[in-house]
């Protein structure tokens, strides 16, 4: 076997990773069926012959897209419990970053939201199981924040402030409006400072 080029290893899971992360922001921005492979390779730089090098059909690339946003989950609930002790506090921090991105989520919606929207179809199974993981990772981690508050009813209030936080997301986007995202957030918050621990 030749020896390998060093950086070879990297140079393809780099460019593997730029056209998940250009898949990731344009299926943001404009929508899964909207987002052309062409559109994919312009916007990562990676010529659109090489894209069936990296993945073998469309349906890969959303799929490694909707890995990446779970890893994003995974990585900002790290981030929330290494910066707040208690989960009441990493709650809030959440709700504040979604107030503090109100502008980006008021123009393309939320970046999980819209994924799972465009994702969730009556003849697609195996797209919808891929939404259902992608916001099961959002609930599952703010469940575990309630039953660290020793919540019995964890699930429950996982789904209602999610289903509050996407809601409000929603319809902060269909009226172009910001403030209604900002709004939502402030009764987030007094909904989290009621509940007792």
């Amino acid at each position: 076997m030749p020896p390998q080029r060093k950086g070879a290893s990297e140079s393809r899971g780099g460019k593997r990773e730029q056209l998940v992360s250009a898949a990731c922001g344009l299926f943001h921005q404009q929508g899964v069926a909207a987002t052309t492979l062409a559109d994919i390779a312009d916007r990562s730089g990676v010529p659109l012959g090489n894209v069936y090098y990296y993945f073998k059909s469309r349906d890969d690339i959303v799929a490694a897209v909707v890995g990446a946003r779970s890893r994003e989950i995974q990585d900002l609930g790290a981030l929330l419990e290494k910066r707040h002790r208690s989960p009441k506090a990493r709650l809030k921090a959440l709700v504040s970053m979604v107030a503090d991105q109100r502008e980006a989520i008021t123009a393309y919606g939320c970046p999980y939201g819209t994924l799972c929207a465009d994702l969730v179809s009556p003849h697609d199974d195996s797209s919808r199981s891929l939404a259902a993981g992608l916001m099961q990772s959002l609930v599952a981690w703010t469940e575990q924040q309630f039953q660290e508050m020793g919540r019995r009813d964890a699930r429950a209030l996982a789904l209602e402030l999610v289903a509050l936080y996407q809601g409000g997301a929603v319809v902060a986007s269909a009226l172009g409006d910001p403030d209604v995202l900002a709004q939502q957030a402030r009764r987030m918050q007094r909904w989290l400072d009621s509940i007792e621990a």
